[in-house]
C-alpha cells in the first residue's frame, strides 16, 4: 500500500484508536461483507496481508533495522501487526523477515501475543519478499495454516498507523478490477509498472493523510509523539468509596477535566472488587489517577496496581499511574508522612518491570477554597505532563503541587 497524494507527509488524525473507533471499525467489516457478498447462499471474501520487513532501514541511520526500532520500548513492526489484526475480516498476516532476524520476529510475536502471523524468509529485494509472502498463501502444503486467499493486501511493516477504511478501499478496488499475470521484477505494487508491464487491470486507492512511512530517525519521534498523543485521550480517576474522600476526588476530576481539554475524565471507586474498573482497564485506558485523603500509605494505589497487572494492560503500552496524595501537615510532622511516602521508589521499580509507570503527587489539605483550587490546578497540570509525555526518569518521584 502507498500513502496519500504528494505532500501529506505526516498524519492529520493520528490512525488506530484503542476504543474510540470500534463502532466505524465495525460498520467497516459490515461494509466489506456487503461487498463480498455475504448474502444467503453466497462467501464471503478470503483476504489475507503480506508485510515484507527484509529491509536493513540504511536511511534511518542506526544499526537496527527500521522495522525492530523502539518506540515506547515496542518494536515498530509490533503496532503496524497491531493494526492489521484489528481488522477481523483479515485471515491472515505474513510477515517476510531475513534468516538473521527470525529469531527475533518470533520473540516479538510471543510477547506483545499476535496472533493470526506466519513468518517466511524475505528475499535479497523487496520485491522477492512479497513473492516469498505470495508463495507462502499460494501453496496448498501438507499440515499449512494458512489457506489460499482471493486478495492479499502488501503493506509496508513500517507504516503502523493504517485504518480499516483504508484497506476495505483496497480489497474492494481488487475486488472489482482483479488482477491478471505480473512481473515481480518490476514491482507490481507500483501502479504505472503494473499497467506497462503487466496489462492488469489496476487502480490507484488514494491512502489517507496518516499512512505515512517511517523512513528516517526523526518519523520514529513523530510516531512516538502520535502515539502517545492516542493513548492519553482518556484518564481514570479512582477514588475511596468514603463521601468525604469522594468529596475531594470529585474536585480533582472536575479540575482534571476543565485542563485537560479533548482528554475523556471519568471516576471509579476502588471497592466491590472493582468490577466497573474492570470494565475500564478492558476497554483499554492507559491513564490512572489513584486518590488518597488523609493517608500516606498506599494501600488503595497497591489494589489498583495489582489490578493492572492481573490485567496484562500493559503489554501494548505504558500505563501511567499517579498516586496523589492528600494531606494535612498540621496534624503530623511531614518527616512522619514523607518516610511513607518515599516508598513509591520501591513500588515504581517493582511495577515498572511490567510497563507500569508510576509516579507519586503531593497536594496539601485542606486548605481554604481559592488555595485548594490553586493547588488542584497545579496538579492537574502535573498530571497532564506526566500522561502525554511517560516520562521513564520521573517514575518513584514524589511530585508537590
Amino acid at each position: 500500500m502507498e500513502p496519500g497524494p504528494p505532500g501529506s507527509s505526516g498524519p492529520v488524525e493520528p490512525g488506530p484508536c484503542l476504543s474510540g473507533q470500534r463502532g466505524a471499525d465495525h460498520a467497516a467489516s459490515a461494509s466489506l461483507q456487503s461487498a463480498a457478498g455475504t448474502e444467503p447462499g453466497r462467501h464471503s471474501l478470503a483476504v489475507a496481508a503480506v508485510l515484507p520487513a527484509g529491509g536493513c532501514g540504511e536511511r534511518m541511520g542506526v544499526p537496527t533495522p527500521k522495522q525492530f526500532c523502539p518506540i515506547l520500548e515496542r518494536p515498530l513492526i509490533s503496532y503496524t501487526l497491531q493494526a492489521l489484526e484489528r481488522v477481523c475480516w483479515i485471515k491472515d498476516i505474513v510477515v517476510a523477515v531475513t534468516g538473521e532476524n527470525m529469531e527475533v520476529m518470533k520473540s516479538i510475536i510471543q510477547k506483545y501475543q499476535h496472533k493470526r502471523i506466519s513468518l517466511v524468509e524475505a528475499g535479497v529485494t523487496r520485491h522477492r519478499s512479497i513473492f516469498s509472502g505470495l508463495k507462502a498463501l499460494a501453496e496448498d502444503q501438507l499440515n499449512s495454516k494458512l489457506s489460499k486467499p482471493e486478495v492479499v493486501i502488501i503493506h509496508d511493516a513500517v507504516r503502523p498507523f493504517v485504518e480499516e477504511d483504508v484497506l476495505l478501499k483496497v480489497v474492494t478496488a481488487a475486488k472489482e478490477h482483479g488482477c491478471t499475470d505480473y512481473d515481480l521484477e518490476f514491482g507490481t505494487e507500483c501502479l504505472q509498472l503494473a499497467l506497462k508491464y503487466c496489462r492488469t487491470k489496476a487502480k490507484l486507492v488514494e491512502g489517507s493523510p496518516d499512512l505515512w512511512k517511517v523512513t528516517y530517525k526523526r518519523d520514529l519521534y513523530a510516531a512516538e509523539s502520535i502515539i502517545k498523543e492516542i493513548i492519553s485521550q482518556e484518564t481514570c480517576v479512582v477514588m475511596d468509596s468514603k463521601e468525604d474522600n469522594k468529596h475531594v476526588g470529585h474536585l480533582l476530576e472536575e479540575v482534571l477535566k476543565s485542563e485537560l481539554n479533548h482528554v475523556k475524565v471519568t471516576s471509579e471507586a476502588l471497592c466491590h472488587a472493582g468490577r466497573h474498573l474492570q470494565q475500564i482497564i478492558l476497554d483499554q485506558c492507559y491513564n490512572f489517577v489513584c486518590v488518597n485523603v488523609m493517608t500516606s500509605d498506599f494501600q488503595e494505589t497497591q489494589k489498583l496496581l495489582s489490578m493492572l497487572e492481573e490485567s496484562n494492560l500493559s503489554i501494548l503500552y505504558p500505563v501511567v499511574v499517579v498516586s496523589v496524595h492528600f494531606l494535612d501537615f498540621k496534624l503530623v510532622p511531614p518527616s512522619q508522612k514523607m518516610e511513607n511516602l518515599m516508598q513509591i521508589k520501591e513500588f515504581s521499580k517493582k511495577v515498572k518491570e511490567r510497563n507500569i509507570l508510576l509516579y507519586g503527587l503531593l497536594i496539601s489539605y485542606p486548605q481554604d477554597e481559592q488555595k485548594l483550587q490553586e493547588s488542584l490546578r497545579q496538579g492537574a497540570i502535573i498530571i497532564a505532563s506526566l500522561v502525554k509525555e511517560r516520562n521513564s526518569g520521573l517514575i518513584g518521584q514524589l511530585l508537590i503541587a
